[in-house]
């Protein structure tokens, strides 16, 4: 959001199907509603609609030069039909209200059903999770769903889902680290699929998780393995088996400038590694216990990498009683 970093402010987006809840937040300052019109004026439109203006202010985690440019990076990737911005289609949302659902955390493997306990009223967190595929199909398994994320085009993806399916979904425009807006113990899962490789830092993210899970409650995860990292991106062929960076990598310093600005001029989001001892042990020092673990691979099949290591992993933690 531009000029967001220097007020000191973010902003959540709030959207209700079927009734607008008054705000919990005071109101925005004239210069804020000014930056918000901004933004929901630059929202692409889901068919002859907007994103909803009903906007509220949000006292909390600042703003990064990062997650500002990434947010118009998956605004962009949803203009371009990126595979993970493509939401599910009425066939889906039918089966799910049926009982015959499934979603993913990484590319390909479902998540375990066991994972999710019963769903029937359970409160559940998508957290960087936009995009109208996984909070509707668990809202239509009988989950009250809100999903956070930080590009609104993704948020108008699951409005667009729930507009069409008569699905109950919050929607919040917001960091994955900052989850100030909700009060202790709000939720009774928290689903949060490959996404935090978009954020510099993650124990902000694990300790926020375990604040808003209530204790018992449940906190699935998907993240990329980082050896992933050491690999170039770009290369094809046999140099996409070549080692070529330093761990833990930061498309911000592991890039040459000219790199990195090509990478920009893409329009690609940024990126960064993290440790197993930040993922896993970062959970644990939060406070989880971790209960399973799974890796995966990707839709790219193609991609040399998965063929010798699988590139990513989920996990269930849960918060002890």
């Amino acid at each position: 959001m531009k000029g967001s970093k220097n007020t000191g402010h973010s902003y959540e987006y709030s959207c209700f199907q079927r009734e607008v809840k008054k705000p919990r937040y005071q109101k925005a300052s004239t210069a804020a509603n000014s930056e918000i019109a901004a933004v929901c004026k630059s929202s692409p439109p889901v068919g002859n609609m907007r994103l909803n203006p009903k906007w509220t202010f949000h006292l909390g985690h600042k703003m990064s030069d990062t997650s500002d440019y990434n947010r118009g990076a998956w605004d962009r990737m949803v203009e371009n039909a990126n595979p993970w911005t493509l939401p599910v289609s009425d066939d889906q949302v039918r089966d799910a209200r049926n009982g015959d659902w499934n979603v993913v955390l990484t590319p390909l493997k479902a998540v375990p059903r066991n994972w999710f306990g019963d769903l029937s009223g359970a409160r559940v967190l998508c957290l960087a999770s936009a995009g109208g595929q996984q909070g509707p199909i668990l809202s239509a398994a009988g989950a009250q769903v809100t999903v956070l994320d930080n590009s609104p085009a993704q948020l108008a993806r699951d409005e667009e889902v729930a507009r069409r399916n008569d699905l109950d979904i919050q929607l919040e425009l917001g960091l994955m680290q900052d989850l100030s807006r909700f009060a202790d113990q709000s939720f009774d899962l928290v689903f949060n699929p490959v996404s935090n490789c978009f954020t510099e830092d993650l124990a902000p993210v694990w300790r926020e998780a375990f604040r808003v899970i209530r204790p018992g409650g449940r906190l699935l995860v998907g993240c990329c393995n980082p050896v992933l990292f050491g690999f170039d991106p770009d290369a094809t062929g046999p140099q996409a088996l070549q080692w070529k960076y330093r761990l833990p990598y930061s498309d911000l310093t592991s890039r040459s400038p000219e790199d990195l600005q090509r990478h920009m001029a893409k329009g690609q989001a940024l990126e960064f590694s993290h440790s197993l001892e930040d993922q896993l042990g970062g959970q644990l020092r939060a406070g989880f216990m971790i209960a399973d673990l799974f890796e995966d691979g990707d839709r790219d099949r193609d991609w040399e990498l998965a063929e010798y290591f699988p590139p990513f992993i989920a996990t269930l933690a849960i918060k002890p009683l």
